[in-house]
């Protein structure tokens, strides 16, 4: 049962993925971390992304995939640089697809990862 109030769901829930240490700086590359959906899903909002440590110089942006097709828009998850999350992101990204399936492999791309930025963890907003 959902609790909405005014349109809003507020019974979502987030779970949080850590695609990497947070000693070792970022390095660019496809499938940072791959696990599997614990159940069918559905994205109620833009996923985050946030660091531990600000990258100095450049964007760290990110992709998510379901079955190897991206779940963002055009404009992939990005953190600008002396930032430590994309809420603050000079470019926002949207959801393509909100639908995730059950067991669907779920993998994390790190397509830009600036300089120096280390503890990266996604955070993906969802419902049942």
């Amino acid at each position: 049962t959902s609790l909405t109030v005014s349109g809003t769901d507020v019974l979502s829930t987030v779970m949080i993925i850590a695609v990497s240490d947070e000693t070792t700086a970022l390095t660019t590359g496809v499938s940072k971390i791959t696990f599997r959906a614990p159940f069918a899903m559905t994205l109620t909002q833009i996923p985050r992304a946030s660091v531990a440590t600000a990258s100095t110089s450049g964007l760290v942006t990110v992709d998510i995939n379901e079955a190897g097709t991206s779940v963002l828009g055009a404009n992939k998850l990005s953190i600008d640089a002396n930032e430590k999350t994309s809420t603050t992101a000079a470019t926002a990204t949207t959801l393509a697809d909100s639908t995730i399936a059950d067991d669907a492999e779920i993998t994390i791309d790190i397509d830009a990862a600036g300089t120096g930025a280390k503890g990266l963890k996604v955070h993906l907003y969802y419902k049942r």
